[in-house]
């Protein structure tokens, strides 16, 4: 029973403020060191074996996607038609910042590429408009919270790896999930605008020639979209291709069909993706060997014992689950969670008869909502930085969209259907 140790050890890291990976390296460190007499070549080969896993290339492809938008010039072509469908209701910015989110996030696979681009172009303009800068930041922070969810969210591939799962099965699964979390927090902005009296961002329905215009205007997005969903769904790739002929396609829209792309602009996009995949990578890496460690102990066998003894229904299991990962994304990342907890939780998962497609779509969900919890949300924090927004008016502006996304969860908690559907 020393794993309950090393796990004790780590939280109390995380704590400190101590970097994930370097946290869950040092209680892989002791477990080997005190508690073990396995061979250290086999410490060292638990390490370096998680990153030879072929399947993981998808992620630099997908973060490389995601960094490369900001400079093609598609987002602006979305706004476009965002501005049209939604624009003519009250808070027609606050809606039309929601759904070009979430018409990005089935190309960029980044909340924090997200909601980097979308605080530099919609924070400004939604305050010109007379939106508190705060309650503006909560949206955009709120919107980019369906990324992870919409295909092809980085999240959907670490499942999909760590849990065995078919990741085609978990992109589309993560459709309709994504979208009715789109639609609520379209409600809860829609409620605060008319409470506050802010206005449409168009005074009139789009006539047929603007529509088409802007249709026009943004075809390249639906190529890229059939590209990363149809070519999965139609087993013509695998999600790692389909990432590498996302990453060409976005580039030849840049260069070639808008001509707003630079050679600087792939540098630095490279750049970027170089040091956001060795920060997932080492924390893969770190978690794995953790992930082993718990598999030699039996700690899985033993929480789903554990559980059992407590519930043997599946739901009551989900609900406290639910609380405990929302607990849990307060204080640690939400990857480092995913990759730890998933293992553990699995053969529970099997027991009480729970689609593991589903559970991942919870989870994935639950990890979304930490991103925008203090101390270490990531999209929050990010989104405040870049605003220049205090994190106390943060907090206050956006109670009711916390609200709707934690509605939105329990929703896909307790109907199954809804992530399952499109997946079988």
């Amino acid at each position: 029973m020393s794993w309950p140790v090393i796990i004790l050890i780590m939280l109390c890291l995380f704590a400190l403020n101590m970097r994930l990976y370097v946290a869950i390296l040092a209680s892989v460190l002791v477990y080997f060191v005190f508690f073990s007499r396995v061979p250290d070549q086999i410490a060292v080969q638990r390490l370096i074996g998680a990153s030879q896993n072929l399947s993981l290339l998808a992620i630099p492809f997908f973060i490389l996607l995601g960094t490369l938008m900001d400079h093609t010039g598609v987002a602006k072509r979305l706004l476009r038609v965002a501005d049209l469908v939604v624009g003519k209701f009250t808070g027609g910015m606050a809606l039309t910042n929601i759904m070009l989110s979430t018409m990005l996030g089935g190309v960029s696979a980044s909340n924090l590429a997200d909601s980097a681009m979308l605080t530099r172009m919609m924070v400004p303009e939604m305050e010109r408009k007379g939106y508190n800068r705060a309650f503006a930041a909560a949206v955009t922070a709120s919107g980019a919270l369906v990324t992870p969810i919409i295909p092809p969210g980085i999240a959907l591939i670490i499942y999909g790896l760590v849990a065995d799962v078919s990741i085609g099965a978990m992109f589309m699964a993560g459709i309709l999930p994504g979208l009715l979390m789109a639609a609520l927090l379209m409600v809860a902005a829609y409620i605060v605008s008319k409470r506050r009296g802010y206005p449409p961002s168009r005074s009139s329905w789009p006539t047929a020639s603007e529509t088409g215009s802007a249709l026009l205007g943004a075809w390249p997005v639906l190529v890229l979209l059939v590209a990363i969903i149809g070519g999965i769904r139609a087993n013509v790739f695998t999600p790692t291709e389909a990432g590498a002929v996302a990453v060409a396609l976005v580039l030849l829209i840049g260069f070639v069909v808008y001509r707003e792309m630079r050679v600087s602009h792939v540098v630095d996009a490279l750049v970027e993706t170089f040091k956001s995949t060795s920060s997932v990578m080492l924390v893969i890496m770190a978690c794995s060997a953790l992930a082993w460690i718990l598999s030699l102990e039996q700690a899985a066998q033993q929480l789903a014992v554990y559980i059992t003894a407590f519930t043997d229904d599946k739901y009551v299991f989900l609900l406290v689950l639910n609380l405990v990962l929302l607990m849990l994304g307060m204080l640690i990342e939400g990857n480092a969670i995913l990759i730890v907890m998933v293992p553990l939780l699995m053969p529970t998962v099997h027991q009480l008869g729970i689609d593991p497609v589903h559970f991942g779509i919870v989870i994935i969900v639950n990890l979304a909502l930490g991103c925008l919890t203090p101390p270490v949300g990531t999209v929050m924090l990010l989104v405040c930085n870049l605003a220049k927004v205090k994190i106390s008016d943060f907090i206050s502006e956006s109670g009711l969209l916390f609200l709707t996304l934690f509605i939105s969860l329990l929703i896909v908690t307790f109907v199954p259907e809804l992530s399952l559907l499109l997946a079988r």
